[in-house]
């Protein structure tokens, strides 16, 4: 299980998120979207929103440059493991709690605000769930990690996340001796990444990629009808056309 878990899970959960998302985007693009909630209540939403996206951002960001930059560059800057495992906790923990502070609230509008709740489908609520625990077993690594702040154990990982990428067979084998605490935050993560395209989360992609296509001019067009060409509501049963506007 272990070998499965670590060495060919990821796998299956990087590929459904890839071909999900564009089977998605491409099947049902109107679906493409965070549906906000804010029309029906804005308490709780903007202080627990900024905190739920900023403190997630922090922690996606160091979780990314951390595990998958090569360990040689760390060192050719001077950074050691420890002081790179002590960063990990203090900006980890800082943005894990916001994050989970900002999650709670989030989960106790759309949970106990009849209207949201209404509007909110199985996915909404269940996904948010997930962060929430994920954020929990995250914030539990913490404290593990103060016990190993020589660094020694954050290369274990970066070993194994690297691997993945570079179709090391071994790569399961590098975290095989961690604590319980870190092989379910990476089980929780991976299952995350695998229900990213049917959920709510797909918005993220539009937020890092929506720049990228301004940059290299590929935005949309966009189909607008002049009012020439616009037939306006029928009227005795015959359909009317517009006139020109004066």
């Amino acid at each position: 299980m272990h070998n499965f878990f670590f060495g060919i899970f990821p796998y299956i959960a990087l590929g459904v998120a890839i071909m999900g998302s564009i089977a998605r985007y491409d099947r049902d693009p109107f679906t493409w979207k965070s549906s906000s909630s804010q029309l029906l209540r804005r308490k709780q939403l903007i202080v627990g929103s900024i905190l739920f996206h900023v403190g997630l951002i922090v922690i996606t960001l160091g979780h990314v440059i951390g595990l998958l930059t090569p360990i040689q560059i760390f060192d050719a800057v001077g950074i050691s493991h420890g002081a790179k495992q002590l960063l990990a906790v203090v900006a980890g923990g800082i943005a894990g709690v916001m994050a989970l502070v900002g999650g709670g609230m989030l989960f106790h509008r759309r949970w106990t605000d009849p209207r949201i709740r209404q509007t909110s489908s199985f996915a909404d609520i269940a996904i948010l769930a997930m962060l929430l625990a994920q954020l929990v077993l995250g914030l539990g690594t913490v404290f593990v990690s103060l016990g190993h702040l020589d660094g020694h154990e954050m290369t274990k990982f970066m070993s194994w996340a690297q691997g993945i990428f570079t179709f090391d067979g071994a790569a399961a084998s590098y975290i095989a001796d961690v604590a319980l605490v870190f092989k379910l935050h990476l089980i929780l993560g991976m299952t995350i990444i695998l229900v990213f395209p049917f959920t709510r989360l797909v918005h993220l992609v539009s937020g890092f990629a929506s720049p990228f296509r301004y940059l290299i001019g590929r935005r949309g067009y966009q189909i607008v009808r002049s009012r020439r060409s616009a037939p306006l509501p029928a009227r005795d049963g015959k359909a009317q056309r517009s006139t020109p506007a004066e």
